[in-house]
C-alpha cells in the first residue's frame, strides 16, 4: 500500500522555526523527486520546493518567497523527506503536503499537515 505521510505541521510565532517532514512507504521513494506544496485559504496551490530523487543539491528549486528560509532534504535510507522552514512569516500559513513522483509520471500525495504562523 502506497503511503505518503506528512508530520511536524503546528503552530508557531512570526520567526519561528518549522520541520516537516514526510514518510513514505510501498514504493521505491529513492527513485522518485520530491515536491512540498502549500495551499492557504482561499488561494491557489503554491509550489514551495522540490528536489531530485538523488538529494543533490544542484537543481532544488525554490519559490521566490521561501528562498533563503526553506530548505528541503531528504534521507533515501530513511523514506523520508523533510522541508526546513526558518524565519516564518504570517504568510506561510498553509496546508503542506508533499508529493513524489517519477519521470514515468507516476505521482503519489500526502494528506497535508498544517501550518499556522500567528503571534
Amino acid at each position: 500500500q502506497v503511503q505518503l505521510v506528512e508530520s511536524g505541521g503546528g503552530l508557531v510565532q512570526p520567526g519561528g522555526s518549522l520541520r516537516l517532514s514526510c514518510t513514505a512507504s510501498g514504493f521505491t521513494f529513492s527513485r522518485y523527486f520530491i515536491r512540498w506544496y502549500r495551499q492557504a485559504p482561499g488561494k491557489e496551490r503554491e509550489l514551495v520546493a522540490m528536489t531530485g530523487s538523488t538529494g543533490s543539491k544542484t537543481n532544488d528549486y525554490y519559490a521566490d518567497s521561501v528562498k533563503g528560509r526553506f530548505t528541503i532534504s531528504r534521507d533515501n535510507a530513511k523514506n523520508t523527506a523533510y522541508l526546513q522552514m526558518n524565519n516564518l512569516k504570517l504568510e506561510d500559513t498553509a496546508v503542506y503536503r508533499c508529493n513524489a513522483f517519477n519521470v514515468l509520471e507516476k505521482s503519489y500525495w500526502g494528506q497535508g499537515t498544517q501550518v499556522t504562523v500567528s503571534s
